[in-house]
């Protein structure tokens, strides 16, 4: 690791318990317009865990303390109760193909993401997946904290064990067998960060609204490369959470995940195109193994700050 890593997991490294809550709505009451905080979950058919997600938050973290000033839930087509369950939890509620409405929502998390900075207002904005049980809201005050507490840092990502069923810490097959390995490798200034891909992470907005947003499942590498770039490893910072547990997907979904994230690291890599954005598979059926083509995420969303919705509305 390089001593420059070294010295960064000393001073950017924190666990949740530093900071505890009534120190961070003392920091964010003393200037609440600078660091006022926008929470966003995207949601696909999550019904079953984004109702306890939006509760937990609504009741620790804007009822018991003023630390989040909005919460909103981006709906990405759920074809179940997911935005109703949101909604009656305390979330506000908006449909991705709401947002925006002139350029036509592509799939992806990358891309609600993206488009959420228009309907959120806050200046620090933490995203979390809605897809998580037993939820803490240390997910939130954890990765805002250094935000709030610390002017030199802009984006803070939160660390965690992932269990797979029984196994302690074998959760993040993606993370190990493909990002680890390409941070490394080509940026090995982001090698300390343990959970490279986690969904749950707090940004300036100041920041956000000049990165570009890959579409798909390669928006969170996308972005931590982007930052360091543009800000640079100090600026960046880390939170222990404890432990995360989710709804784990299957080898096919993961390996058009791996997809994805390789060819969010090629582009940035080169600025090139690749030859065949597609990524093959198999499936046994009655008479052997079908292969199932599926087309690698290729998209993306420029920088926030170059759209005119957004600059006009900032500007009013």
């Amino acid at each position: 690791m390089l001593e420059e890593v070294e010295r960064w997991l000393t001073r950017r490294s924190w666990s949740s318990g530093d900071r505890p809550l009534n120190r961070l709505t003392d920091a964010r009451d003393a200037d609440p317009h600078r660091t006022s905080v926008s929470v966003v979950l995207p949601a696909l058919n999550e019904e079953a865990t984004v109702g306890a997600i939006v509760a937990t938050i609504r009741r620790e973290l804007m009822e018991k303390a003023r630390l989040v000033d909005e919460l909103v839930v981006i709906d990405s087509g759920s074809t179940d109760a997911t935005a109703a369950v949101a909604r009656a939890a305390g979330a506000r509620v908006v449909h991705r193909d709401a947002i925006l409405p002139r350029i036509p929502a592509l799939p992806g998390k990358g891309e609600v993401l993206w488009r959420s900075l228009l309907v959120t207002s806050g200046e620090i904005v933490c995203f979390v997946d809605a897809d998580l049980r037993d939820f803490s809201a240390d997910f939130v005050s954890g990765t805002v904290g250094p935000l709030l507490t610390d002017p030199g840092v802009q984006f803070v990502k939160a660390m965690y064990d992932r269990p797979l069923g029984d196994a302690a810490g074998q959760g993040g097959r993606v993370t190990e067998l493909v990002a680890r390995p390409l941070l490394n490798l080509h940026w090995p200034q982001l090698a300390g960060f343990v959970q490279p891909l986690g969904g749950e992470y707090a940004v300036r907005r100041s920041l956000l609204e000049r990165l570009p947003f890959p579409v798909g499942y390669g928006v969170e590498l996308g972005l931590l490369v982007d930052a360091l770039h543009t800000v640079g490893l100090d600026a960046l910072g880390q939170v222990d959470v404890g432990v995360r547990i989710h709804r784990h997907q299957d080898g096919q979904a993961l390996g058009r995940m791996a997809a994805a994230i390789y060819r969010t690291a090629q582009l940035r890599l080169s600025r090139g195109h690749l030859v065949r954005p597609a990524l093959t598979q198999f499936e046994r059926g009655e008479d052997g193994f079908v292969p199932r083509t599926h087309a690698v995420d290729t998209e993306e969303r420029p920088p926030m700050r170059e759209i005119a919705e957004y600059a006009e509305r900032h500007a009013a």
